[in-house]
């Protein structure tokens, strides 16, 4: 694993594709907004673990400008997924793994489809951050990445990577249930950044801030803590509430599916709530509250202005 494509350079793909360059990876970005400027300008991430700088980023804005790699890391929001089976093939040689550092569920499952279940790696990461313009990342927080094979296991490419990311400053653990790994995370991207769509655009703080904030969170992840069970993964009633309590900290962070909502791009709707929703509803889970937070989302989404060109 020597040279890596980041696949989405916004915020996530940046900051995690900087750090790996920094470290001495090879590293090439693809980059629809901003590439020239980057070109130019370079990377700069402001990070609560020090500040660093990329004077010169290889950067695109195709696919067939970077070529084939060892390892692509798909950074991209889970609606941009239908344009994999153009995107990626010019970044694949026999042997390329693709990860994925997306939100949400569906996205290993789409990429095993096109590509084989053998090439992809599962990974999710636990960081505030921001983008605040082309060529600048704000990292106020985390950071750590956790990984896992699609089948599920750990192999010595995983450990491998994984030595990789620790190498570049980045904190990576490697998950032997990865499916259990994703429901983790839903339990705080399914209230904190659906709630803070619905409230008009709010960030974290002024979420738990108002009257009943933390009841409505914590009820939305007790169901899906529910939901989680309903599949086989037993997560503990703690852990909802050290969701909560890491949450306080990060004061005014804005959630990356309210940014999308406020900026008028797409939102990651079905991969968030839609599907498990929808497994909700297969295993007969009761989640009233999942429920009328998804059709919120969705006249939210709906009834707002016609959305700009998606990054």
């Amino acid at each position: 694993m020597k040279s890596f494509a980041i696949v989405g350079s916004g915020a996530v793909g940046s900051y995690y594709g900087g750090r790996l360059a920094k470290a001495g990876n090879e590293v090439r970005f693809l980059m629809r907004r901003g590439c020239e400027l980057v070109r130019k300008t370079g990377l700069r991430v402001e990070s609560t673990e020090g500040d660093f700088f990329l004077p010169e980023v290889n950067c695109a804005r195709e696919s067939r400008e970077l070529g084939p790699v060892d390892v692509v890391i798909v950074a991209w929001k889970a609606t941009a997924n239908h344009r994999f089976a153009e995107v990626l093939p010019p970044l694949l040689h026999d042997g390329t793994v693709i990860l994925t550092l997306q939100n949400g569920l569906g996205n290993i499952e789409a990429l095993s489809k096109l590509f084989g279940v053998e090439r992809i790696l599962g990974g999710m990461c636990f960081v505030c951050i921001n983008r605040i313009e082309p060529g600048l990342i704000r990292h106020t927080g985390g950071g750590m990445v956790s990984i896992g094979e699609a089948r599920g296991g750990a192999t010595p490419r995983l450990r491998e990577l994984a030595e990789i990311f620790r190498g570049a400053g980045v904190e990576c653990e490697i998950s032997d249930d990865f499916e259990e790994a994703q429901w983790r995370k839903l339990i705080w991207n399914i209230p904190f950044n659906g709630l803070c769509i619905t409230e008009g655009g709010i960030d974290t703080g002024t979420l738990l801030a108002m009257p009943g904030g933390e009841d409505r969170v914590r009820v939305l992840m007790r169901e899906v803590v529910a939901i989680a069970a309903a599949l086989g993964h037993e997560i503990e009633n703690e852990y909802v509430e050290f969701q909560i309590s890491r949450t306080y900290p990060m004061k005014d962070y804005r959630p990356s599916s309210m940014l999308d909502y406020v900026n008028g791009h797409p939102v990651e709707v079905e991969a968030i709530w839609g599907i498990p929703h929808r497994i909700a509803t297969e295993r007969q889970v009761e989640a009233p509250r999942l429920q009328e937070l998804l059709m919120a989302i969705m006249t939210s989404v709906a009834s707002r202005p016609k959305p700009q060109s998606p990054e």
